[in-house]
């Protein structure tokens, strides 16, 4: 009987990674600017390997794309808006949206996005 449950329990462990690696999908956005202004719009990841990823946004009217990549609760992605250059780093949320920080290089602050599953 132990032996059967240790089993049950290892099968449990090894489905959850790739369960919880599942983050490719289309998200709803809602973020803040640098001066507390608020976004929205929609965000679109591709998984692109087990742990990396592309990333296309769609908010306030303007675009942007990069590249990202989870390791475990942490999510990251670099992105390119015009000439810009930012960096996003989110925390994976148990209920699968994304929360987090937001800059771009050469300017001070930060602003917020969240990521909601569509």
């Amino acid at each position: 009987m132990r032996t059967f449950l240790a089993s049950l329990a290892m099968l449990g462990a090894a489905a959850m990674p790739a369960a919880a690696q599942s983050i490719g999908g289309t998200y709803t956005v809602s973020g803040t600017n640098f001066d507390g202004s608020h976004y929205g719009g929609e965000a679109t990841i591709t998984l692109t390997s087990e742990t990396t990823c592309a990333i296309h946004w769609e908010t306030g009217g303007s675009t942007s794309d990069g590249i990202c990549m989870r390791n475990d609760n942490a999510f990251s992605a670099g992105y390119s808006m015009g000439k810009e250059i930012g960096l996003v780093v989110y925390k994976v949320e148990k209920d699968g949206s994304l929360h987090g920080l937001w800059t771009i290089a050469g300017q001070n602050g930060n602003g917020t996005e969240t990521l909601t599953p569509k």
